[in-house]
């Protein structure tokens, strides 16, 4: 997938570059204290994903200005919010392979700076003094403040079904990139047609985002994806892997699997054995294809589109989506 990556890369550069800028530009903090937090998370090698959405389904509709690359900036500050205070929430000692940001500054600047992300957000979205885009910027919001609350009180449950889990992670992460493809078409002022594939479009890659991530955390190592293997276990996560494999597994290797998730701390050899048993009954398997079915999904939905160059960019996304090493 190496090369499809540099393949992406190469076809969305200049999109990239205006980002960027526009990040720079538009974060406009007045305490030099703010940005410093802010950027040492911004600027610490994320993928751009939900920014890049944002252009292209706009560009995919017909719409093309400078406005749009500075819009775009609202998901980026959005999503940087969410993981500040999630590394909070879950005692996160690493992210993108530096240390989190509350382990430097302390807990209640590293949320204020949060707040003040979430707060920059809502401002850029109403200087486009469109209603719809303002609801679905706070209704995105919303709705993953409601999707980490959801996550707490499933915490270590093991009762937790696949249901529950996609119910979180649609909250948690696939309302961002579903909202980010959406806005776009919005801001092109797309047909109801172009604006529903979009939407939907950008539900399953968001879906497929967090399965990926969440197979990552079992077949990585922390020098690839930025953070350590197995925390979303050590914090009481319960993802697709594992909760297939807990369904799936007979009673005694499924009572290995509770003790091991149970523990406080457990060690890597008992990671490894979880590994070993999340494999045995197919638990990673299980999440690939299901993440699979999402990319084919997508997929369908822009082929309401006629044929483009930009088509085939998000086409190649929705691949690279799940197929990416970190």
């Amino acid at each position: 997938m190496t090369g499809l990556k540099q393949q992406l890369l190469g076809l969305v550069e200049h999109d990239l570059e205006r980002i960027e800028i526009a990040l720079v530009d538009n974060l406009t903090p007045h305490l030099d204290l703010v940005r410093q937090i802010a950027e040492h998370l911004i600027f610490s090698g994320g993928k751009r994903l939900r920014p890049l959405l944002i252009i292209l389904s706009a560009r995919i509709c017909g719409h093309e200005n400078d406005f749009v690359a500075r819009f775009a900036t609202i998901f980026e500050f959005l999503h940087t919010a969410t993981l500040l205070h999630d590394d909070v929430i879950d005692g996160a000692t690493i992210r993108r392979g530096k240390p989190v940001a509350h382990s430097i500054w302390g807990v209640p600047i590293t949320i204020l700076v949060g707040d003040f992300l979430l707060a920059r957000a809502l401002c850029i979205a109403s200087e486009t003094e469109n209603p719809r885009i303002i609801r679905v910027v706070s209704e995105m919001t919303e709705e993953m403040s409601q999707g980490e609350i959801l996550q707490l009180m499933r915490k270590g449950d093991f009762r937790i079904t696949e249901e529950d889990y996609m119910s979180v992670i649609r909250r948690k992460t696939g309302i961002l990139i579903e909202g980010a493809c959406r806005t776009g078409a919005i801001l092109a002022d797309a047909a109801p047609v172009y604006e529903n594939a979009l939407t939907t479009y950008g539900s399953h890659l968001g879906l497929v985002f967090q399965i990926a991530d969440d197979i990552l955390d079992y077949t990585a190592d922390t020098a690839v994806i930025g953070k350590t293997i197995g925390a979303d276990l050590k914090e009481g996560k319960l993802t697709l892997p594992v909760i297939h494999a807990l369904k799936a597994a007979g009673p005694d290797d499924r009572a290995v699997m509770e003790t091991i998730i149970t523990a406080p701390d457990f060690s890597p050899a008992e990671f490894d054995t979880l590994i070993r048993l999340v494999e045995k009954y197919d638990g990673i398997a299980y999440a690939r294809t299901i993440a699979r079915e999402h990319v084919a999904a997508a997929k369908r939905e822009l082929d309401t589109f006629p044929p483009s160059p930009v088509r085939e960019i998000l086409y190649m996304m929705a691949d690279y989506a799940l197929d990416r090493r970190a």
